[in-house]
């Protein structure tokens, strides 16, 4: 189908500094058609542009996920969220969760986080909620694979009144960047991913607090809400859930550098 080497790909993309050169070489070139079409994605990625926009898709728990030019690009080390979530999974079907257990996930982005989890509970009630109409915009097409419902607004403010008391597990990735640390981040995020899917706020808890504060009301009576943050900043954020009224842990992966903070509705 081309002419273009993988040598000669690998050599531009380690170029213009991408250290998986080797990797983004041979799905840039699974992804083209035609040699103008991979000459244009080896060019947007070179120019910096994040491979899962080039690619239209970012791979979360093995699963093929839909990434709009814009849209936060799901981490690595929210693969530790996925797993905690499914963990904290009520174990016994409930009459009342014909479904499957309601799964809420909320600053949703691209919906990853709450398409990961629902496959890998093989049913769920997933509804799925981002500020960004961009973000929503791609979260209903990946959240509709599993039958889920995805709303645009902040927070809670769009969810449907029949959700309250019912969540079973609350899963939140909000941006949780301090307002100051943003110039720090690298220029594939910072410039290619919208602010409010990064900023978190002065401390980079702000969102935190918000989602904290409202917890409760939505979460069933043995419900959980897990929410990504940073070592650093997980103080913060489970003195954030226990304002809220429910019971805050600490869980960590050091391999992802991941941290979550689980807060039990059980102790309300």
């Amino acid at each position: 189908m081309r002419n273009t080497g993988t040598a000669e790909v690998v050599a531009r993309l380690r170029a213009a500094g991408c250290v998986f050169a080797e990797d983004e070489a041979q799905l840039l070139m699974t992804a083209a058609r035609t040699e103008a079409e991979l000459a244009d994605l080896v060019e947007r990625r070179s120019s910096g542009i994040p491979l899962e926009h080039v690619l239209g898709w970012a791979e979360v728990c093995g699963l093929r996920i839909e990434v709009d030019p814009g849209v936060f690009v799901p981490r690595r080390r929210s693969e530790f969220l996925v797993s905690e979530t499914v963990r904290a999974a009520p174990v016994a079907a409930s009459p009342d969760r014909p479904a499957g257990p309601v799964l809420l996930d909320l600053c949703c982005g691209c919906g990853a986080i709450g398409v990961a989890v629902a496959s890998a509970l093989g049913r769920a009630e997933l509804h799925a909620a981002d500020i960004d109409p961009v973000a929503v915009s791609c979260a209903r097409r990946n959240v509709a694979t599993v039958g889920g419902h995805a709303y645009e607004g902040d927070l809670y403010s769009p969810l449907p009144a029949d959700l309250r008391g019912r969540v079973d597990l609350l899963v939140v990735n909000a941006p949780y960047v301090p307002t100051g640390e943003l110039r720090l981040m690298p220029a594939e995020a910072r410039l290619h991913e919208h602010r409010v899917a990064l900023d978190g706020g002065r401390d980079g808890v702000e969102i935190h607090r918000r989602v904290a504060a409202g917890a409760a009301g939505w979460l069933a009576p043995a419900g959980r809400l897990l929410i990504e943050t940073s070592e650093r900043q997980a103080p913060l954020t489970a003195a954030a859930v226990r304002s809220g009224g429910l019971a805050p842990a600490v869980v960590t992966d050091d391999d992802l550098e991941a941290t979550v903070v689980i807060g039990s509705a059980a102790a309300r």
